[in-house]
């Protein structure tokens, strides 16, 4: 194993579209989603230990879920959270874990990975991700993996690289936001464009140079900090300072701005296991496609839904098409699978009730 292989395991957001099995104080990463016997971020952690050394893995996460983590992750070491005070978005928490991993190892190469995907070639990941590795330790290059789309889908940001480049590993021209179906379409028949997986590789050399170039403030603020990180003083200086950083994603701060960005089209599967209609692609279906998990069911007339419940609860259902069926606690969701962005925003309607 190369010692100078590391992670930053991002696993500090709430998965509102997940609602109402994640909650904040539940997210979904902590939760055995697929029914494996293992949580989205045990599955993670693990892929990633076959490729470097586990004590080489942080944990980025808000510090409200340090017990679930180390509970769920056992044989990890508390060194190895990186505690977020405040939730202020990826790049000050990716800089933050950037400085501390160079501390330990200046020739270290990096990947940010999210722990919720579920990717199921984990010899390919292990392979794309060396490829990555090796290319960003001979070059002054910032990396990100490419999701070759199979469908128009307005969900995820897209990046565009010129389509005449024949290279494994390609030069971004740009990242594109999430687009409404028509542009989505347009972009899956160019042929030349990616999804975003927000799976992110590069040496700390090359992103913490990029920092000082395009977030010279918020790389001001965590570099002052150096002398105290891996140290016990750590805690307090970020206590004092996280909330001062800008409240900025990765691709927004550096991503976006950067000219050294070079994309791989990933030959592993995937999927970000982002919503409720995700999770239903990933699960086995019955004789009119509709995917269990743990309940027992009389269904009539109805096809394509998705149903979970607490327990082995007996759910009925009739004349019901491509609908979200979901009963956890004192919460039951019945909703279209068509509208499931708007998840989130239900999410919220009902924290306001129970305020």
């Amino acid at each position: 194993m190369n010692k100078n292989y590391y992670a930053i395991l991002m696993a500090g957001g709430v998965g509102s579209r997940f609602w109402p099995v994640s909650t904040a104080d539940f997210p979904k990463q902590f939760h055995d989603m697929l029914g494996t016997g293992e949580t989205l971020i045990q599955k993670t952690f693990g892929r990633l230990s076959k490729i470097m050394p586990k004590e080489n893995i942080l944990i980025l996460t808000n510090e409200c879920y340090k017990d679930l983590v180390l509970e769920q992750l056992p044989h990890v070491d508390a060194a190895q959270l990186v505690l977020e005070p405040d939730m202020r978005n990826t790049a000050p928490c990716i800089l933050y874990a950037t400085l501390k991993i160079q501390k330990i190892n200046p020739e270290a190469v990096v990947v940010v990975a999210p722990s919720d995907h579920w990717i199921e070639d984990e010899m390919q990941f292990a392979e794309n991700l060396r490829y990555s590795f090796d290319f960003c330790l001979a070059n002054d290059s910032l990396m990100t993996l490419g999701i070759i789309p199979t469908f128009a889908n307005t969900g995820y940001g897209y990046i565009e690289y010129d389509k005449l480049d024949t290279r494994a590993i390609k030069k971004v021209k740009q990242f594109r936001e999430k687009p409404d179906y028509p542009t989505a379409q347009k972009f899956l028949n160019s042929r030349n464009f990616l999804w975003n997986a927000g799976i992110f590789i590069w040496n700390v050399q090359a992103i913490l140079k990029c920092f000082q170039d395009f977030q010279p403030e918020m790389y001001a603020l965590f570099a002052s900090g150096i002398e105290v990180y891996n140290t016990s003083e750590e805690a307090a200086f970020v206590r004092e300072n996280y909330s001062k950083a800008e409240n900025i994603s990765i691709d927004y701060a550096v991503m976006e701005k950067a000219q050294n960005v070079f994309v791989l089209p990933a030959t592993f599967d995937w999927n970000d296991l982002g919503t409720w209609g995700s999770l239903y692609d990933k699960l086995p279906k019955d004789a009119q496609s509709n995917a269990i998990v743990n309940a027992q069911t009389i269904l009539e007339n109805s096809s394509n839904n998705i149903i979970r419940t607490q327990g082995k609860k007996l759910v009925v259902v009739d004349g019901l098409e491509d609908y979200i069926i979901v009963d956890k606690d004192d919460v039951l969701l019945i909703y279209p699978k068509n509208k499931e962005q708007d998840i989130k925003r239900i999410t919220n309607l009902a924290q306001q009730l129970n305020k």
